[in-house]
């Protein structure tokens, strides 16, 4: 597994703190996510490895939860909140000019591999709608317009991405 000396030293000291090593199985993942970006079968099969499981028992916690992506994603990932307060705010208008400016569907990755968009249930700032999160910088009243600027911005090189590929 390439994962860098950081995130195994993480790793190495997070696992003792449970009763059970099968209980560090969601921490693990998200570490292993917020480097690399997504669960690989390798990173599934090296986790189950560590903490003596079979590699189902990895899977079924990946396959259970959404913010497991099971597949690289772009450089930036794009979060554009849905439910009812961004919805009325036109989160809709606004995911799709994301979708025009990067030339890609929702649950998908532009083909320059620049960012992925997905729409969310809440990021909890309802007064601000449309709420869009970019990596893990929240963006608030992000209409169309501000929407395609952002995706300027990140092919500027002005919004720094969560993580280097």
């Amino acid at each position: 597994m390439n994962l860098k000396p950081e995130t195994f030293s993480k790793i190495d000291q997070l696992i003792p703190r449970y009763p059970e090593k099968r209980s560090a199985v969601l921490p693990l993942l998200h570490l292993i996510q917020e480097e690399r970006g997504w669960i690989s079968n390798e990173a599934i099969e090296w986790v189950a490895d560590k903490l003596e499981l079979q590699p189902i028992n990895v899977y079924e916690v990946v396959t259970f939860y959404p913010m497991f992506k099971q597949k690289p994603g772009g450089r930036y990932a794009i979060k554009v909140c849905r439910t009812l307060s961004c919805a009325l705010g036109g989160a809709y208008k606004t995911c799709k000019s994301f979708q025009e400016a990067l030339g890609c569907e929702v649950d998908g990755t532009s083909e320059d591999a620049l960012a992925s968009i997905e729409f969310v249930e809440c990021h909890a700032n309802c007064g601000k709608a449309p709420v869009v999160m970019i990596d893990e910088q929240m963006y608030e009243g992000v209409d169309e317009n501000a929407a395609r600027k952002l995706v300027e911005a990140m092919r500027a090189g002005e919004i720094k991405p969560a993580r280097e590929d």
